[in-house]
């Protein structure tokens, strides 16, 4: 029995952790989080790491759990989901691309935030959609609506929950760790990181946007 449970346990976490991490993608996203704060000291980023593994944490066994329960109820399919989240991603990730490197304006308004301007930086824009946008939770969902059919409620839990802790202390640990990875490969090296996982991102979005349309596209009535 325990054996049994244990690998049905590890065999979803091989599953869904690579799919999670491909398109959260955290060493990306630690060079869009330390652009963000560049400006702030290591504290805060520290507290604002913390704050976006948290908040990416219930949001991930939000979607897993209950996500498809949640579109049941407004009648929202997969694919819609995928289309608006590949449109949100894409357009982030266009502003980031061109978006100035650090401007003084920018780092000014950084620096005299508040706490209360700080928690709401790690809701918006580093948690959703930087780190689980649109398109991370409907691949959560999309996880859910896979496992849930045929397998125990409590089952699933343990597994969700397990998969979720590994990839948000991974985002944690790689958003902390922003500033020496930065340094580590130089401003030159951090600067041509940031944008190129800002063109990633960008290329996630479509991709998930023309995910989405195809399957739409697939389910119209043949004539």
């Amino acid at each position: 029995m325990l054996k049994s449970f244990v690998g049905d346990v590890a065999s979803f976490v091989l599953l869904a952790f690579p799919a999670l991490f491909s398109i959260i993608n955290p060493l990306g996203g630690a060079f869009i989080f330390l652009a963000a704060t560049r400006r702030m000291s290591q504290p805060i980023r520290t507290r604002l790491a913390r704050q976006v593994a948290i908040y990416s944490f219930f949001l991930l066994n939000i979607s897993m759990l209950i996500g498809a329960v949640v579109l049941r109820i407004f009648g929202i399919s997969i694919p819609v989901l995928r289309v608006a989240g590949g449109i949100v991603i894409a357009l982030s990730a266009w502003k980031m691309l061109n978006a100035p490197d650090d401007t003084e304006e920018r780092g000014a308004a950084v620096q005299e935030a508040g706490d209360r301007d700080v928690e709401r930086m790690a809701f918006y824009p580093l948690t959703m959609p930087v780190t689980t946008g649109p398109g991370t939770i409907s691949v959560a969902i999309a996880l859910g609506i896979g496992e849930t059919a045929d397998r125990k409620p409590l089952l699933f839990a343990v597994q969700a929950l397990l998969t979720t802790s590994l990839i948000c202390l991974l985002v944690y640990f790689l958003y902390k760790s922003s500033s020496r990875i930065s340094q580590a490969v130089g401003s030159t090296g951090t600067t041509i990181i940031a944008k190129l996982s800002a063109f990633l991102l960008f290329c996630i979005g479509i991709q998930v946007l023309w995910t989405g349309i195809a399957e739409l596209v697939g389910s119209l009535p043949a004539h």
